[in-house]
């Protein structure tokens, strides 16, 4: 996974006008109910971020295509839960793993809309919570305000996290 990540990372070096159109791509699979269980993407965003400081990579398009990927992975989770209710649970990966569903069916019922903005920050939480949200038939639009606003705030936190690690690193290294 770590090779895959470095030839990532590398290839959004060299072909700068990718970093967008990628981080939309990672970012949907990070959201993305099952495929988000097996490929965390995080690091590479978090890794494209660092890349954004160095390289002269625009900020702006790569953090709207993260938010858009990112809501784009919650809508089709919810979308599908909500098409889906009761069979989720059988479908692997979650048939192997019940209580990441479990899990966030309770989040989502103890804390609502805000199980939205929270779960996008915790890993497990970022696959089911939106599962969950279309599964026990969350408002369609109160899910949509959350996930969007959300969606931009986390792709933000995760690329200004590895610019700003990018900007001490470089920082030591003149200073050492």
């Amino acid at each position: 996974m770590d090779g895959m990540v470095h030839g990532l990372i590398e290839f959004v070096r060299l072909h700068q006008a990718w970093a967008a159109p990628l981080v939309l791509v990672l970012a949907f699979g990070e959201s993305l109910a099952f495929i988000s269980l097996l490929i965390p993407a995080w690091g590479a965003l978090v890794a494209i971020g660092a890349l954004i400081g160095v390289s002269g990579i625009s900020f702006w398009p790569v953090w709207i295509a993260g938010g858009v990927g990112a809501a784009l992975g919650d809508w089709l989770s919810y979308w599908f839960g909500f098409k889906y209710k009761h069979q989720v649970a059988r479908i692997w990966p979650l048939s192997r793993y019940p209580d990441i569903l479990l899990r966030g069916e309770a989040f989502v019922q103890n804390w609502g809309v805000p199980s939205i903005f929270i779960g996008r920050f915790f890993g497990p939480l970022r696959a089911s919570v939106p599962l969950a949200a279309g599964i026990f038939e969350m408002p369609y639009w109160r899910f949509q305000i959350a996930n969007f606003v959300s969606a931009l705030v986390w792709s933000a936190v995760l690329l200004l996290f590895g610019d700003v690690i990018s900007l001490i690193a470089q920082w030591i290294w003149r200073t050492v």
